[in-house]
């Protein structure tokens, strides 16, 4: 079983370089491409205006981050940390996200979450998709995955939206399928090896009387005009 983190941000701005920062992470852990319940999300305050464009895009305003924990408290970076452990991370467009993630553990002389632990869910879309729009939406609706939940971009649900869109791009109906055969295949051996389809102490009984039986034998001769085949299969 593989054991990965799905990953989404939201920020004031852009670039990291030029003052922006993180004001929401979020993220959720899925085993083998199924989401196991766990999450981890928080609002940070990035000690900075919210620029107009980016409250339009998030809804995340000023007045609202004011307050929260600071990304270098422990409940923020330490328990980001912990959540995500050493476990690949999955974002789309990963190279934003990794950029305001590694500036901000950078500042708190954290070490650095290394490029090669992601993977770039939209990259993944452009070589399926090649020439197509790949955004998260577009995938979503490529994949027929509702976006109902979704007013403005929050990373929780975006996060959600994600891990659908990635079980998709990593194989969707036939992984679900292949989960599903391993499911049962599991279940049937459990079963065997309890004794569940050992011999049926006593066959049982006929449902249906001799005269059911002559009247149904009767129709398919005259009516269907072919042979009666239950009649091959003696009753008790």
């Amino acid at each position: 079983m593989a054991r990965e983190i799905v990953l989404d941000t939201e920020t004031t701005g852009f670039e990291p370089t030029q003052g922006h920062r993180l004001v929401e992470i979020a993220c959720l852990e899925i085993d083998d491409f199924v989401p196991t319940g766990r999450s981890f999300h928080t609002y940070i305050d990035p000690c900075r205006d919210m620029p107009p464009d980016a409250e339009r895009v998030h809804g995340l305003s000023s007045a609202f981050l004011r307050g929260k924990p600071r990304f270098e408290h422990p409940e923020v970076v330490d328990a980001f940390l912990e959540f995500v452990g050493d476990a690949p991370i999955v974002a789309h467009n990963a190279g934003f996200d990794r950029n305001f993630i590694n500036h901000e553990l950078g500042v708190v002389n954290r070490v650095e979450l290394h490029e090669s632990r992601w993977v770039d869910t939209l990259a993944l879309a452009r070589v399926r998709f090649p020439g197509m729009h790949n955004s998260l939406d577009a995938l979503c609706k490529r994949f027929k995955i509702s976006l109902s939940e979704r007013e403005k971009h929050g990373a929780l649900v975006d996060a959600k939206l994600l891990a659908a869109v990635y079980l998709e791009l990593k194989g969707g109906r036939e992984r679900r399928l292949e989960l599903t055969t391993s499911v049962m295949a599991t279940a049937v051996a459990a079963a065997a090896s309890r004794g569940a389809y050992g011999e049926r102490p006593r066959a049982l009984a006929p449902r249906s009387t001799e005269a059911e039986r002559e009247v149904h034998a009767e129709f398919i001769r005259k009516v269907v005009r072919s042979e009666d085949l239950w009649s091959r299969f003696p009753f008790p």
